[in-house]
């Protein structure tokens, strides 16, 4: 079936269902909404299609579309729910189950007959990270549903009028909602207001004199101080101190009135920063790092954690949006070089929920004084740390994704010896929507996992993978059939069972020899003199593409071309 996906942006959600839908067989193709209802009504004359999908939409339909076209809108809310801010209330409110409903698009908002919908559980994640996991699994299954239905022609949607469907409005969730009153409100409201507005809209607040939004919060069990202060920061976050404890929050993004001229989502730590520039360091908040090694009682945060388990090590790491700095990447260098220094056979990277990674930090390159500077820094950065793991022979190692994976980050899983995937997670195997060649040693592991052809078409076509296509063609080894929630325990499963496995002796010592002879046939330090070669004529060239893509990616600004393209190759 012809179908026509149209996306506000081609996010998570709407990449998945690109990809999934085309497994199934189905020509899919995509048009930005927020190019406007004439590119939609481009879009449907020019491609006719059979069905027209809108799994992510912030805007209406034109009417004159879904009057001639089927149009089915994925709603996050269960049957009845209407309103522009679903998961924020179900978070707000505490919902332990919710839901995702396909509905068809009439005059009134989410008022249209139902097509399908489907429940989840609602853990205590950020909405960023619910989204991408639960709420993303749910809605492909309802799309599906959906999507076969229809083609089937003998299903009668059901009617919203339905007296056995509870309609219920609810207005949009504003920043009165969200705000923190840090005398009255304990750290559990905090982390629940924290965790609705973890990746947008975030919670507006005041930090020395600034107005700023706070991004993402995690609880602190150690720390303390009068309610509303900052106490500390580490690995880029800042500690503030509640009515009853303390939280970490990662990221702040300045207000676009507030003067910063980087007022988009960035470490706390480099926020407050540049606020302080010119403070003496006596006066500055003192760091407060953790162990990688945390006792298990210690309810804190850090971005990066080693754990052991017999023979096998586990190092995991979650950055937000997956995006790592040069600060991060060296980090994650420096632990994974401690987790070498483990007796283990088997070591684990990754086994998080959410992102995997997704390479270089676009929004710390936008704000540095010298973005072709820090975007070169970053990549050298990335570069070390998969040559670390493409150099270790001496045991088997496991990149277990979580989540989704793009790019670099991507490129950092194909280092490992085997790669495990969530069977919902959405690979993107390419560099070319930034503008980029890529680096990372993509020239070197993506042709060993796929062969050089296919390698050819995954970066070329610049196209989501769903992660059952990515085992169909070799991109990654195992699929893990489990709900988000699930794939820690069940990695550390699969991975002291392979650890314990009386054939990895020999594994390990094939792993060896096969390293030393692709040496002797091309050293490894080959691949990222020709990668970087091409990258470095591209940072430092002012007019590149990447620049004006990385400054509109970062800032949310429209890109891309208005006219639909097969494939969604925006």
């Amino acid at each position: 079936m012809d179908i026509l996906l149209v996306a506000s942006a081609f996010n998570s959600l709407s990449q998945r269902v690109h990809a999934e839908l085309s497994d199934l067989g189905h020509r899919v193709d995509v048009v930005l909404a927020s190019h406007g209802p004439d590119a939609v009504r481009a879009a449907a004359r020019e491609l006719c299609p059979e069905l027209i999908l809108a799994p992510m939409l912030k805007s209406a339909l034109p009417e004159d579309v879904w009057r001639e076209y089927t149009c089915l809108v994925v709603h996050p809310g269960p049957p009845g729910d209407r309103g522009p801010s679903a998961l924020d209330w179900a978070i707000a409110e505490q919902a332990p189950q919710w839901g995702v409903t396909v509905l068809q698009a009439e005059a009134a908002m989410d008022a249209g007959p139902v097509w399908a919908s489907e429940t989840f559980p609602v853990p205590p994640v950020g909405k960023s990270d619910l989204y991408r996991g639960e709420v993303a699994d749910a809605a492909l299954a309802a799309v599906r549903t959906a999507v076969r239905r229809y083609a089937e022609g003998s299903f009668k949607p059901r009617p919203q009028s339905d007296p056995g469907i509870p309609v219920v409005w609810r207005d949009a969730f504003r920043q009165e909602r969200r705000r923190i009153d840090w005398e009255r409100d304990n750290t559990d409201v905090v982390l629940r207001k924290l965790r609705g507005g973890d990746s947008q809209p975030g919670v507006l607040d005041g930090l020395l004199g600034r107005e700023v939004f706070l991004h993402g919060g995690h609880p602190e069990d150690r720390l303390r101080g009068r309610p509303g202060d900052l106490l500390a920061t580490r690995a880029g976050a800042v500690c503030r101190a509640t009515r009853d404890g303390a939280v970490w929050i990662p990221e702040l993004r300045p207000r676009k009135n507030s003067g910063d001229p980087a007022p988009f989502r960035r470490p706390a730590a480099d926020v407050l920063a540049a606020f302080t520039a010119g403070t003496p360091a006596r006066d500055r908040l003192p760091d407060d790092p953790a162990p990688l090694e945390l006792p298990p009682d210690r309810r804190t945060w850090t971005d990066i954690r080693y754990r052991q388990l017999g023979d096998t090590g586990f190092l995991s790491f979650s950055f937000p949006s997956g995006a790592m700095s040069t600060e991060q990447c060296r980090r994650l260098l420096a632990a994974y070089r401690y987790a070498l220094g483990r007796p283990t056979s088997v070591l684990v990277l990754g086994g998080a929920r959410d992102f995997f990674s997704n390479g270089i930090h676009l929004n710390v390159i936008e704000a540095a004084s010298d973005p072709a500077g820090e975007s070169w820094a970053n990549l050298h950065a990335m570069d070390d740390l998969v040559e670390a793991v493409l150099r270790t022979t001496d045991r088997l190692v496991v990149a277990a994704l979580g989540g989704n994976a793009a790019a670099g980050g991507l490129m950092l899983a194909l280092a490992a010896d085997e790669v495990w995937c969530r069977r919902g997670a959405v690979l993107n195997p390419h560099y070319r929507r930034m503008g980029l060649y890529g680096s990372e040693f993509w020239t070197y592991s993506l042709p060993r996992r796929v062969g050089a052809e296919t390698a050819r078409r995954l970066t070329g076509e610049a196209l989501p993978v769903s992660a059952a296509t990515a085992a169909g063609i070799g991109l990654v080894d195992r699929l893990v059939p489990v709900a988000p929630h699930e794939f820690t325990a069940e990695t550390e499963r699969r991975a002291t069972a392979l650890a314990g496995h009386p054939d990895l002796a020999r594994r390990i010592a094939a792993k060896a020899a096969a390293r030393k002879a692709d040496e002797e046939r091309r050293p490894l330090a080959d691949y990222p003199r020709a990668e970087l070669a091409r990258m470095r004529a591209v940072f430092f060239d002012p007019t590149a593409p990447y620049h004006a893509l990385r400054s509109a990616f970062v800032r949310k600004q429209p890109g891309g071309s208005a006219r639909p393209l097969s494939g969604g190759a925006l």
